[in-house]
């Protein structure tokens, strides 16, 4: 297992949200509290969708940034191929 995580969140609105962390059950509590990124502050709740285990935060940080260039059908596709369950998180659907 890596020490980053790159991660995809399903707002309250519908919409996704990508980030990384290096200590994943905290920032999804934070994101959870309205006190994670802007950007969910006020979409909660929020539900992971989708996670990936990389080895250091330079990948970690390009693989974000593919995701989020990616359009929404991509990252549908991405989530339903690969988003069942991964190291102990089940993501549900």
């Amino acid at each position: 297992m890596g020490k980053y995580v790159v991660y995809i969140l399903e707002c309250r609105d519908g919409t996704y949200y990508t980030g990384i962390t290096n200590h994943l059950d905290k920032r999804l509590e934070k994101h959870q509290a309205g006190k994670g990124a802007k950007y969910t502050r006020g979409r909660t709740p929020v539900q992971l969708r989708y996670l990936e285990w990389v080895e250091n935060k330079s990948e970690a940080l390009q693989r974000e940034y593919k995701i989020k260039k990616m359009s929404r059908y991509k990252k549908q596709i991405l989530i339903k191929s690969l988003g069942v369950l991964q190291n102990g998180y089940t993501i549900t659907k």
